[in-house]
């Protein structure tokens, strides 16, 4: 077997880093809809900064695909589109709650953040994973971010 290299990555890598545009592609979505959503100014802000950082990375996973002369993924998921009918749904019977907005928003990073830890195990080794590790502590920080103002709006709901 040749060694790897980042333009010449295995089928199976290059089906991995499609599952993790896919998921980039999905978070974007999410974050920006959300954005649309919400009128708390500093959460507006920060999904759609997270979305931002999201499309880049996405971006940046389609170059290298693009380098093993494949065609990379330029869409989200189903299952992305239908939980954000459900987000919007949710946001319109509750006024835009940035509470219940945030909670859907964690298990879109919940998601993504589980995407990322399975395709570094299955990567590991990898020619890509340096891209693949960076790539994931800043899901894992948006993640966080997400978390932590989900929690504080809890406390400030009681």
């Amino acid at each position: 077997m040749a060694l790897e290299t980042k333009s010449n990555l295995s089928d199976e890598t290059l089906n991995k880093v499609q599952k993790l545009i896919r998921a980039n592609i999905d978070s974007y979505n999410g974050f920006h809809e959300s954005a649309e959503e919400i009128a708390d100014a500093k959460l507006k802000t920060l999904f759609k900064q997270i979305g931002d950082e999201r499309s880049a990375m996405a971006s940046e996973l389609q170059t290298l695909v693009q380098f093993n002369g494949e065609e990379a993924e330029d869409d989200g998921s189903v299952a992305a589109k239908t939980h954000r009918i459900w987000i919007n749904i949710r946001s319109k019977i509750n006024g835009g709650d940035p509470y219940v907005i945030l909670i859907e928003a964690e298990r879109g990073e919940d998601h993504i953040k589980a995407a990322y830890e399975d395709v570094l195990k299955e990567t590991a080794g990898s020619a890509i994973n340096d891209v693949l590790k960076a790539q994931y502590a800043k899901v894992k920080a948006g993640h966080d971010k997400v978390r932590d103002l989900r929690d504080a709006y809890k406390v400030a709901k009681k």
